[in-house]
């Protein structure tokens, strides 16, 4: 059946960006923005409370990260599709996109009219993803996966991505266990294992790696 009034929770750290798409996907006529959140945590409890068809999420926030964030969603209201809107199209950032089940990968220089398209194929029922993220998915009978990743981080979980992200922002394994809700143990155990597989060891060079993968900003 077709969504008539699509819901939207629109996620973005960046109060103008949140407001711009508030205002198009509303005269757009096809949506309601039933919330804005600024970060994931805030994401969570809008999405659980209010139940959007869709959470439009940004990707570089500060905080909880974003696929964290859209893995909760996703098990607390299964219902709620998850699409991204970045600026970046980095390979880590659509494997771990597909890894927490997103229906789109859009990117901000599209135009609203394609956004807003995108965005209603999604609730109803499809996936819609940017031209150069779609160019590298294969899609079979196995589902959507990134074709053949030539960067190191095709070997780390979604976990362990996390993990490295936090790390290089020099954030403590406590304070990376507070943040993912997870012990410190677990923490240090992703840890052990994402320096074993990438052959890093200290933070500065997991700082300049992250850097050079799009993890985080230099």
């Amino acid at each position: 059946m077709t969504i008539g009034l699509v819901r939207i929770l629109i996620v973005d750290d960046h109060a103008l960006m949140r407001s711009t798409l508030a205002a198009w996907l509303t005269a757009d006529g096809g949506f309601e923005v039933i919330g804005e959140a600024c970060d994931g945590g805030d994401a969570i409890q809008k999405a659980v409370a209010n139940k959007p068809h869709i959470v439009l999420f940004d990707i570089d926030m500060p905080g909880l990260s974003c696929f964290e964030a859209a893995r909760m969603i996703r098990n607390r209201v299964p219902e709620t599709k998850v699409v991204f809107l970045s600026a970046f199209a980095h390979d880590n950032y659509i494997e771990q996109a597909l890894a927490c089940e997103a229906r789109g990968y859009l990117t901000k220089g599209q135009s609203p009219q394609t956004i807003s398209e995108a965005i209603r194929s999604v609730a109803n029922g499809g996936s819609s993803f940017a031209p150069e993220v779609q160019s590298r998915l294969v899609i079979d009978s196995d589902g959507v996966r990134l074709g053949t990743s030539l960067t190191r981080n095709s070997l780390l979980t979604p976990r362990e991505l996390e993990v490295l992200k936090y790390l290089a922002n020099g954030m403590s394994k406590k304070e990376i266990a507070s943040t993912m809700h997870l012990s410190v143990k677990t923490i240090d155990n992703h840890s052990t294992s994402l320096m074993t597989k990438l052959d890093i060891h200290d933070r500065v060079d997991l700082a300049r790696y992250a850097i050079r993968e799009g993890l985080i900003r230099a």
